[in-house]
């Protein structure tokens, strides 16, 4: 009898569980900004956070210690990974639109001028500048922590891994400094809205990234990536680089253009 090549997965609740909490975070938001309690919105991150944790665990699982991830299930799951950054490339394409809808052709409303009257911008020489320069080297040893993987040094891959995550948490650190002193709010018009949801979304991404790449290190730490079967670490390394491109257009269009 011929095995079949394709893993056919058991029976899983997280999809159903992680639905559940996407609904409250829903709910907990909208009631948080409200004035409301943000007891749903904690019980909701509760939920989606084991959730994300039991889900990597049983996919780990299988990779690592069943033997389901043939060739053909790794070819699979590459594909898979390329449309997610495709929709996420679409994704971020939206906001961009907005930006320049708006930008492009300032109404009557906005002044008829870019950045809007009585709008301030951020100084694109200051903190954005040091932001670009810290994902820039995030790139840079996210790429030597894998060309280290490839060739069997796993302390370099280690090091690599290790100070791609610092870079992305003093990443996030900086940018809520920046938000924190912006002279200028989400709710300051069409700048403002657009300023912060397409910043805000990718600063989400850095910290999806650099817990994706947290989870990468604990692994490689012990033992579960070789030097021919390492498409986890693979996939996070792409979709840090699509933080990093994300962010270069932020940067050039948003910060230093838009001002």
């Amino acid at each position: 009898m011929i095995r079949n090549p394709f893993h056919l997965v058991e029976y899983s609740p997280w999809p159903l569980v992680g639905s559940v909490g996407a609904f409250f975070l829903t709910v907990g938001l909208a009631s948080w900004f409200h004035g409301y309690s943000a007891l749903v919105l904690v019980f909701s991150f509760f939920i989606i956070l084991s959730t994300m944790l039991q889900w990597w665990r049983d996919v780990v699982r299988e990779a690592a210690y069943q033997g389901h991830h043939t060739f053909q299930v790794s070819s699979g799951l590459r594909w898979g990974m390329i449309l997610f950054i495709v929709s996420e490339v679409c994704f971020f394409a939206a906001f961009f639109w907005a930006y320049f809808h708006s930008s492009l052709s300032p109404n009557l409303e906005l002044g008829s001028c870019w950045p809007p009257v009585g709008v301030y911008p951020l100084n694109a020489f200051s903190v954005p500048l040091l932001n670009t320069a810290v994902l820039l080297a995030s790139g840079v040893t996210v790429t030597w922590a894998h060309h280290s993987l490839l060739e069997g040094d796993r302390m370099g891959g280690i090091q690599g891994l290790v100070l791609t995550v610092v870079l992305g948490i003093y990443f996030t650190f900086l940018q809520g400094g920046e938000y924190w002193e912006a002279p200028f709010t989400l709710s300051d018009g069409a700048y403002g809205a657009t300023f912060f949801v397409a910043t805000g979304f990718h600063g989400l991404h850095v910290l999806i990234g650099s817990s994706f790449l947290l989870v990468c290190l604990a692994r490689l730490f012990i033992y579960q990536f070789s030097s021919g079967h390492h498409f986890g670490f693979e996939a996070a390394a792409w979709y840090w680089h699509f933080v990093d491109v994300v962010w270069l257009f932020l940067y050039l269009c948003v910060y230093w253009w838009g001002a």
